[in-house]
């Protein structure tokens, strides 16, 4: 059986889709961008403050599920420019502990969701 989560303090969807399925104990996240949850308004100042929202965006969705970063396995980076890739690395660093960090991909693609520079889905298990 599935269980919709879904939370207030992240973006409503844009679209048909969930913020996140509950299966069993397995949390599988919709990518997250950088919208302001309060204004829905893109945060896009700066490549660091845009993968910071959508970490915290993330954070929200893993809190609705009675989940936090330690309870992720695998996260999927798509960005629109990997000459980014270090600054959003240096981001995302901080909500994990390097030893026990999850598994992870990053792909640099055409265009992303609102022709933003980075969007994020993750994986947890409780």
């Amino acid at each position: 059986m599935k269980k919709i989560i879904n939370t207030t303090k992240a973006p409503a969807p844009i679209g048909p889709y969930n913020q996140a399925v509950l299966s069993g104990n397995t949390l599988y996240t919709s990518g997250q961008i950088a919208l302001d949850p309060a204004t829905m308004e893109l945060v896009l100042d700066t490549i660091k403050s845009e993968t910071k929202q959508v970490m915290e965006n993330m954070k929200a969705v893993l809190e609705a599920a009675d989940m936090n970063f330690d309870n992720v396995i695998k996260t999927s980076i798509f960005i629109s420019d990997m000459h980014n890739f270090s600054q959003i690395n240096e981001v995302y660093a901080g909500y994990f502990n390097e030893n026990t960090a999850p598994a992870r991909e990053t792909v640099e693609v055409a265009n992303l969701p609102k022709f933003v520079n980075v969007e994020i889905s993750m994986i947890a298990v409780k």
